[in-house]
């Protein structure tokens, strides 16, 4: 009995290490392809759970998910002005074939890396030779990107991939060119800035001299009607004076000579030397006549 008991533990064991060696399982993640002496038999792309002939079968993962090819320094292409650039770029991929993936490849991801970064290089190479800096670092970059997407995807399917995006992170000039490109910029920069400085200046100057001229003809202006209402006023001033002398002579000559007697003697230091007899002090002499 007990040696019956043994044998069928035993069976036991070897029915479940067999089936532990004849079960595996596909992620959602992955894809699964089944070799039976080295040849591919069978490719499992749905999640779950499979079987396999132990030791004679065996199986190799894949992983389908995005991957990221990231240069690790930047790259050096020309421009059609025969300028150097430096670009700094990245591939997302994934697998989509993946016996495909494994013939052309032998599942290699650095291997399949190097000819899709082969392809993406060769793209730039030649995308960048056909138009100028300035096309590539701004006017043009969005289409650069989808031609070298297409390009690589195009060449990427012959190994059972699938490019899904290639983008450029950054393109600049080398260190040598950047400083002679600054240089010139702040050359350009100063020229601008004094042809600025002299235009204002000119300008400034017409200003002031409009100025100048706006004054001079104010002020001339202003003194030719100062001196047309001084005449107008001397003017009447005389007519009045001559209606007034018109109307009591007596009166007028009477008034003269008091201006004359406060303007001979307005200060104490005033001396005239006169003839007593003299016209100058008839209203002097007769007050209370008429001084005829």
């Amino acid at each position: 009995m007990m040696k019956n008991l043994g044998t069928i533990l035993i069976g036991i064991i070897l029915v479940l290490v067999v089936l532990s060696l004849a079960m595996f399982t596909v992620d959602q993640r992955q894809n699964a392809i089944i070799f039976q002496l080295g040849e591919v038999v069978a490719v499992k792309k749905q999640p779950g759970l499979y079987f396999k002939i132990p030791l004679i079968q065996n199986v190799r993962y894949f992983d389908t998910r995005i991957l990221t090819i990231d240069t690790g320094e930047p790259e050096r292409f020309i421009t059609s002005e025969k300028k150097n650039v430096l670009v700094d770029s990245f591939v997302k991929w994934r697998i989509v074939d993946v016996k495909q993936y494994y013939v052309s490849v032998g599942g290699d991801e650095m291997r399949a890396q190097t000819r899709l970064m082969q392809t993406v290089n060769d793209g730039l190479r030649a995308e960048f030779g056909k138009r100028t800096v300035h096309d590539v670092v701004s006017g043009e970059r969005d289409q650069i990107m989808e031609i070298l997407r297409t390009k690589a995807n195009q060449d990427a399917s012959k190994i059972g991939v699938q490019v899904i995006d290639v983008r450029l992170k950054r393109v600049d000039l080398p260190q040598e060119v950047s400083d002679s490109v600054y240089r010139r910029m702040e050359a350009e920069r100063k020229r601008v800035a004094n042809e600025l400085r002299s235009t204002g200046a000119a300008e400034a100057e017409k200003i002031r001299a409009d100025a100048d001229k706006q004054r001079e003809v104010i002020i001339a202006e202003a003194y030719r009607d100062a001196q047309r209402i001084k005449g107008e006023g001397d003017a009447k001033a005389s007519g009045i004076y001559a209606a007034a002398y018109s109307q009591s002579p007596e009166f007028y000559a009477f008034y003269r000579s008091m201006e004359a007697y406060r303007q001979s003697f307005k200060n104490k230091s005033d001396v005239m030397i006169l003839e007593p007899t003299s016209e100058f002090f008839k209203y002097l002499k007769n007050p209370g006549k008429t001084g005829k």
